[in-house]
């Protein structure tokens, strides 16, 4: 449908200094490095923001629903939110405390605004709220508004509607409707919306976006100061609970932030991150779609949290276990949307271009049906880390896991697709058998630390067969490291997770000796590790990638739980000196390009920052400790 172009009528407003608009001026060229985004969040969805006040990225009214602004993806015909001060020479931002109340600050020639903008939580209704105040001088501003449902491809019929006495601008197509309404509203041309205006000291612009099924009413009008300060205070409750203390603290918090707000508040399913087709390879086609919810990810991410005393995100999580895997336990997936539901079938948007011309440009993710063996390890860690914290297991929860395990330990001897979900042929992955054993020895650490009932004879004659099996088969003895499958020569930065579940003891040598294996082959730039030589795994994708983000974590976490918190220390200040300008980290990092890749931002990169930094702060101070100890010994010895 042709956008609706009735001629708009001026209305009354504190900003009525109008300037006549250049349609041909963008201030911010595309593509937008991708270490340039902020996130916005309510606990359903999320929207990335540009550093010039785009929003580039929105999808409505989930994290996985289509997009209405898709410009992240292509170009601002796919749409796109525009607020901004274009002529501004310096551009600041941050974070209003622990929160993800954005406050962005333009200085211009002329003067200085200020923007602040959130998704507010606490109230049932899918919005983005943005505000701008004009805080010294005058400052020239640019409004555009261009919404395209279906990512990109479906242009609304847009009309101007009186919303209570109040004109608003309503977008529909379908069952989509978008409602924009504020103190000044722009003007339809050419297909878009757009005004531009001179805002002078003291006068400020509200605004505010809600989505809205196509066949319901527009909600009431909200006080968007009041929703702001509403969701800043929510934000920094939550935080205020977190029980880390040590080195790095600001960006373990925003970190936990990150992963609660890619949790869906109302399922607790927790996505991988808030994109997707984000390139791992620049112009490539190593584009996949994370807006889902992998066990694996999932679990992991629980740990960090139930470390850091969050126990209530715990139990959400294991709530959302129970009613996505309901069933066969055969028919376990890896992954599943945030709901919990099973259909997550891929296919490719040809109308976009791709993000820096990367395609395909996929939603939805093949993976879903692969097996990976690794999967039900995490999840069982997970757990018990859980159980460990004080969360009791229900009859239905632990009869869940019994039944996982022993579906396991009928498929553990067989390849799979492994951690990484290669798309060549299934390997027998030392990962994957690693992961497998850890899953069967929380089965046994349920029964003997915590009385829960099973057939634990059975279940530790396996484990011992699984351990001497990679031990046997997984141990490279002329190099002196793990390899990454069975009959491999190379490694895989996946092995350092071998120090995380202790498959051995953190002292033996062999898990050192892999350690500088995994460095000497994988790390391209000092702290940062590729997942896995990718010209010799068959992975199934053409091109290359580049350091990946949580593996580099895993490297200092292992370490510091190996016994050198020195070393530890200083992969972490490399890795956390990399987060963007409002802490938030990608997939992957480009040390050459000095540039994020990948979808952002990332779960995974973030829990694994936040467990390295716990292991860290632990393993630094028990090495204080047992120098300490030495020392008193020596006077007494004295």
């Amino acid at each position: 449908m042709q956008t609706n172009h009735a001629t708009q009528t001026d209305h009354p407003a504190r900003t009525n200094h109008v300037t006549p608009p250049d349609a041909a001026h963008d201030p911010e060229p595309l593509p937008v490095p991708i270490g340039e985004y902020a996130v916005l969040g309510d606990g359903r969805t999320t929207a990335l923001v540009s550093r010039r006040g785009s929003v580039d990225w929105l999808c409505l009214p989930q994290i996985d629903s289509g997009a209405c602004f898709a410009r992240l993806l292509g170009t601002e015909d796919h749409g796109r939110w525009l607020l901004t001060v274009p002529d501004a020479a310096e551009v600041t931002r941050r974070y209003v405390g622990d929160s993800f109340v954005l406050e962005t600050t333009y200085v211009s020639p002329t003067g200085t605004a200020v923007v602040t903008e959130a998704m507010p939580l606490s109230d049932d209704r899918a919005d983005v709220v943005r505000r701008i105040d004009c805080t010294q001088g005058e400052v020239r501003v640019l409004h555009e508004w261009i919404v395209r449902f279906g990512y990109g491809a479906v242009e609304p019929w847009v009309t101007r509607v009186d919303d209570g006495g109040r004109p608003a601008i309503r977008a529909v197509a379908g069952p989509d409707s978008l409602l924009l309404r504020g103190t000044r509203l722009p003007r339809a041309t050419d297909h878009r919306h757009r005004d531009e205006l001179t805002m002078r000291e003291g006068e400020s612009l509200e605004l505010s976006l809600t989505w809205i099924p196509s066949w319901c009413p527009a909600p009431p009008v909200l006080s968007i100061p009041d929703r702001i300060d509403t969701t800043r205070i929510a934000w920094g409750l939550w935080a205020r609970d977190c029980a880390y203390d040590g080195p790095h603290r600001e960006a373990v918090v925003r970190s936990l932030l990150v992963l609660r707000l890619l949790t869906d508040f109302e399922t607790g399913g927790i996505a991988a991150a808030a994109t997707t087709s984000l390139p791992e390879d620049f112009g490539g086609a190593r584009n996949w779609d994370y807006r889902f919810c992998w066990l694996r990810d999932a679990a992991l991410t629980l740990e960090a949290l139930v470390e850091q005393g969050f126990l209530e995100e715990a139990t959400q999580w294991r709530d959302w276990l129970l009613r996505a895997v309901a069933g066969d336990p055969a028919d376990l997936q890896i992954m599943y949307r945030v709901d919990g539901g099973r259909e997550l079938l891929e296919r490719e948007l040809d109308h976009l271009p791709g993000y820096a011309g990367s395609r395909p440009v996929r939603i939805g993710n093949a993976a879903v049906g692969q097996v990976q063996n690794d999967v039900l390890g995490e999840v069982m860690s997970a757990l018990e880390a859980a159980r460990v914290a004080g969360i009791t297991d229900t009859p239905a929860s632990w009869s869940l896991q019994c039944h996982l395990v022993e579906e396991l330990l009928a498929h553990w001897t067989e390849p799979d697709r492994g951690i990484w979900e290669v798309r060549g042929d299934p390997r027998h992955f030392v990962h994957s058998k690693v992961m497998a054993w850890a899953a069967v020895d929380r089965a046994v650490r349920g029964v003997e630390l915590h009385g829960l009932s099973g057939p634990v004879e059975r279940w530790r004659a396996v484990r011992d067969e699984i351990h001497a099996d990679v031990l046997a088969h997984g141990w490279d003895d002329e190099r002196g490291t793990f390899v990454q499958a069975y009959g491999a020569r190379h490694t895989d930065a996946a092995l350092l997770q071998m120090v995380q579940v202790g498959f051995l003891p953190a002292d033996d040598e062999r898990l050192r000796s892999t350690i500088a294996a995994i460095r000497a082959e994988l790390e391209i730039a000092p702290g940062l590790l590729r997942r896995y030589p990718v010209e010799r795994t068959d992975d199934g994708v053409p091109g290359d990638e580049h350091a990946f983000l949580a593996c580099s974590f895993w490297l200092a976490d292992a370490l510091a739980r190996t016994g050198d918190p020195d070393a530890a220390g200083e992969v972490l200040d490399t890795l956390v000196g990399l987060v963007n300008d409002v802490g938030l980290l990608a997939e992957q990092y480009d040390p050459h390009g000095r540039r994020m890749a990948g979808n952002v931002p990332q779960a995974l990169s973030h829990l694994a920052l936040v467990r390295a930094a716990h292991s860290h702060a632990a393993a630094t101070a028990a090495h204080a400790t047992a120098g300490s100890n030495v020392a008193t010994a020596a006077r007494e010895g004295a």
